[in-house]
């Protein structure tokens, strides 16, 4: 078989060497979908047979007229299903009729499937009965899929000396010459019987000497790859067309007449038109014209809208009821010429109802189209394609009720389409509606991919009146429901750009919602979760459990020669979204405000007022600085930490003041306490008891270890902090309004979060300058290599952490950052941070002993173990997966795809100490 060549960058109307009556025109409710075929004997000593992509292909013949010798030359043995192979796998003999009926069972089974997936099906059996092939018909049309048929029209004769020189099979005499019968009776009618195209062979040499070439589907353009300029319902606004194209960077032919017949794309763009051209605006015959040059010039695209169909059955002479600004078209392409006329109807015949580009990233129809029709051709697919689902319901006015399919989309392509008319395109689970209206007085609008840019022309003036008012938005507002349980729920797997596919086992996905359903912000609101960061290996330094020397090493094991050492704060790690406005808020997530300020499992930190003052102050200082302007949003997401302690009575989550130092020493006080009041006598009973010569100086000797270790303890307490002013300590800008920050180098990052704490600190014009809300994170680099470098950099972690600090963490001066295979190293991602803590901050999480102990290796945790590094990578690529995703304009869902599998990740189980 000849299959298609991937090369071609022009779409191309495959040729059916079978002729073809007229299209039945579609209707709302019953459309037709493709011409119907008539079967005809295939020209020429070597006839070329078209095979559609993806179709179910029946063999028709007598037996032994040569069908599974056919199957085997031109087709794969995976796209062959043989009645003789499923009656051999049901009764282990090909030739046992007792088994047939569950064979033909099993073989539409198979059949099926294959059609499901959208794969080439060829069923090698007689299929000259029509009760047969009606069955097959049926699974076709049950998975949308074409049905085409070759008939091995081989006379009787030569049959039946092939059949007797088969050892393997003995038929009756009568058999052969009953199925050349049927088979002669059922070719007048194929054609009628749902057959998309029939070929017919007549004689073993032509049967011999054909050649099979398989053609793509209409509706596959997948090879081209754009970029596209993707334009709404245009409905004969001819003179808002213009400006469009103009706007988009095309150029405009002219004709002597100065009519538009041509606009040149720049930089190789290619301008998809989603349908109803024509009828209601001022000038079809103008909008037909300018795009029919574009097509014809290879510059545009264009599917059938439903009104291009009635303006073709209105040419073909066909009687249509002139309503829906159908006569304003006939009365204005009455006055063109025949000629142009004739080549409108056969442009508007020719147009096909969907098209899959970019791969299948990318569907463009004119009503909307489920993924499960996607690429299919059937009358179900093109009516959906054209009209829309309807509930069979109407409205107010008269108008079918439509199906919300846009709402339950789940689907990976980007669906473009336009139909229904609404007031401001906007992105719906991966679907965007570009009719807005135009014809109504709405405007024009383009949506450019894959920028996902969308350009918009207003109208010039309202050139028709809507039957009823523009609907105020998409089914479900921008983002359709907030969360779907189903998406984020049970087995699943997430791709990630860096990390691959990342699996979330069901256990851990319902630990995900639960954590959320208790307590959580807004949902539109969660669109990013901080991956954790996990602990430094084990310290070799006697006294050490933790240490920078082996965060250095590592680095420098993976080929990082220089590091970011930044502060590590003792407060709990929070994501803060911040608006320009409440209106850049819900323009973007739905809810307005100012924004909001959530911790790694989404719980809101604040009351409403504390955070309403926090967010005042963050928005105020983002405008000082510039970052709202620099960056063209009118939000901004910051990764940050909380710092300080919550004094008595502020209106903070429990948690947030449970994280507390004072709160643990308060916690720990008890503790402290008995020690220190049974601990002395026990010294002194242990010494009195070696003065007088007892063998207990291992005793002894373990019991001032303890001492030792609680008076470090309590003077960890001591230095714990006292109640007072809770600051944000900002340290990443992770997203703007189309843009993922969170990559790249730290110099970046740094060089922004400074210019936001300076902002904070700047008196207003003619003021003072208030107490800060801001925390600048201390910080250096150091070079991996360089032992004095990292010598410094231990000095000041131990002075660090000697004051009561929490530690440092070191990360790669770029994220992401990965590392090629090398000696002694596999390659692949860099961990993008660790976290070194000091003996004092391990002595109020852990207790006295643990801070000057290396983990014990036989316990999961294993300190910076392989388990807790793996789920820090696969927690960063889906973090950094959520910002690509909000940052594209992706629906909600699929943010929250990423989101959720990171709180999931989190319950994996591993050492859950911090």
């Amino acid at each position: 078989m000849t299959r298609p060549d991937d090369t071609p960058s022009t779409p191309t109307t495959p040729t059916t060497l079978t002729p073809t009556t007229p299209t039945p025109t579609p209707t709302p409710t019953a459309p037709s979908s493709t011409p119907t075929p008539t079967p005809e004997r295939v020209p020429g000593p070597h006839p070329v047979l078209p095979v559609t992509e993806g179709s179910l292909v029946l063999l028709v013949g007598t037996s032994a007229a040569g069908k599974s010798t056919f199957a085997r030359r031109h087709f794969r043995p995976t796209e062959v299903v043989s009645s003789d192979t499923c009656r051999a796998l049901v009764g282990d003999d090909e030739n046992d009729q007792s088994v047939t009926a569950d064979a033909f069972e099993l073989l539409h089974f198979l059949v099926g499937k294959r059609l499901a997936a959208g794969r080439l099906t060829v069923v090698d059996a007689t299929n000259v009965q029509a009760d047969a092939r009606k069955q097959l018909l049926a699974v076709a049309r049950e998975h949308d899929a074409r049905a085409e048929a070759i008939v091995l029209d081989v006379p009787v004769g030569v049959c039946a000396e092939r059949n007797r020189t088969r050892p393997d099979r003995e038929l009756p005499a009568f058999v052969i010459p009953r199925q050349h019968r049927e088979l002669r009776a059922s070719l007048p009618g194929l054609a009628k019987e749902g057959f998309r195209r029939v070929h017919v062979l007549r004689g073993a040499a032509e049967v011999a000497s054909a050649e099979v070439v398989l053609e793509r589907r209409r509706a596959d353009l997948r090879r081209l790859t754009g970029p596209f300029d993707l334009v709404g319902d245009v409905h004969g606004c001819r003179s808002e067309l213009e400006t469009l194209l103009g706007r988009l960077g095309y150029r405009l032919v002219r004709d002597a007449a100065g009519r538009p017949v041509d606009a040149v794309p720049p930089a190789g763009r290619t301008a998809v038109f989603v349908g109803d051209l024509v009828d209601r605006g001022p000038d079809t015959p103008g909008v037909l014209r300018l795009v029919m040059g574009m097509v014809a010039a290879g510059h545009a695209l264009c599917v059938s809208g439903n009104h291009e169909l009635k303006v073709a059955r209105a040419l073909d002479g066909d009687r249509v009821t002139l309503s829906y600004g159908l006569r304003e078209s006939m009365e204005q392409l009455g006055a063109e010429s025949a000629e142009f006329r004739a080549e409108v109807r056969e442009f508007v015949r020719g147009l096909a109802d969907h098209y899959l580009l970019d791969g299948g990233a990318l569907v463009v129809c004119h009503a909307g189209l489920p993924e499960r029709y996607h690429g299919r051709s059937s009358g179900r697919v093109r009516s959906h394609a054209l009209y829309g689902g309807t509930t069979g319901e109407t409205d107010d006015y008269g108008l079918p009720v439509r199906q919300a399919w846009a709402e339950e989309y789940r689907g990976r392509p980007l669906v473009v389409y336009g139909h229904t008319p609404l007031p401001v395109a906007s992105f719906l689970h991966n679907t965007v509606c570009l009719d807005t209206g135009c014809v109504f007085g709405g405007a024009l609008t383009a949506l450019r991919y894959p920028e996902r840019e969308l350009v918009r022309v207003e109208a010039e003036r309202r050139w028709y009146e809507p039957v009823r008012p523009l609907l105020s938005g998409a089914p479900g507002g921008r983002e359709g429901r907030p969360l779907d349980v189903a998406d984020v729920a049970g087995p699943h797997t997430v791709e990630t750009a860096l990390h691959g596919t990342v699996a979330v086992r069901p256990e851990n996905a319902a630990a995900a919602l639960e954590t959320v359903g208790r307590s959580s912000v807004d949902p539109r609101l969660l669109v990013y979760l901080p991956p954790s960061v996990p602990p430094v290996g084990a310290a070799r330094r006697p006294g050490f459990a933790e240490h920078p020397d082996e965060a250095f090493a590592g680095y420098r094991a993976d080929g990082v020669g220089r590091v970011l050492c930044a502060e590590l704060l003792p407060g709990p790690r929070v994501v803060v979204l911040v608006a320009r406005d409440d209106a850049a808020l819900a323009r973007r997530f739905g809810p307005a405000g100012p924004g909001a300020v959530w911790s790694r499992t989404g719980r809101a930190l604040f009351g409403p007022v504390e955070e309403a003052e926090l967010l005042a102050r963050l928005r105020a200082a983002a405008e000082r600085s510039g970052l709202f302007e620099e960056l063209g949003s009118g939000w901004l997401l910051l990764d940050a930490a909380l710092t300080g302690v919550p004094a008595p009575g502020a209106d903070v989550d429990p948690d947030l003041a449970a994280s507390s130092a004072e709160a643990r020493r308060g916690r720990n006080a008890a503790a402290v306490a008995s020690a220190g009041a049974l601990l002395p006598p026990v010294l002194s009973a242990l010494e009195r008891a070696a003065a007088r010569g007892l063998d207990v100086a291992g005793l002894l000797d373990r019991q001032r270890d303890r001492a030792a270790d609680l008076r470090d303890f309590a003077g960890a307490h001591r230095r714990a902090g006292v109640p007072g002013r809770v600051l944000l300590a900002p340290f990443r800008l992770l997203a703007a309004e189309g843009a993922n920050l969170a990559t790249g180098p730290e110099r970046e990052h740094l060089a922004r979060i400074d210019r936001l704490v300076e902002a904070d600190r700047t008196a207003p014009a003619g003021g003072t300058a208030p107490a800060p809300v801001l925390y600048r994170t201390a910080h250096r680099w150091v070079d991996t290599a360089d032992e004095q470098s990292t010598a410094a950099a231990v000095a000041w972690w131990e002075e660090l952490t000697a004051a009561g600090g929490a530690g440092i963490v070191v990360r790669p001066p770029v994220s992401p950052t990965r590392t090629a295979p090398g000696e002694g190293r596999p390659g692949g991602l860099v961990q993008p941070a660790v976290r070194v803590r000091g003996r004092e901050w391990l002595r109020l999480l852990h207790g006295p002993a643990r801070a000057a102990q290396p983990p014990d290796p036989s316990r999961p945790s294993g300190g910076a173990s392989g388990l807790r590094r793996s789920l820090a990578l696969r927690e960063y690529a889906l973090g950094l997966e959520a910002l690509d995703r909000l940052a594209a304009g992706e629906p909600l869902w699929r943010v929250h795809q990423a989101v959720f599998a990171v709180l999931a990740l989190e319950s994996e189980p591993v050492d859950p100490r911090p």
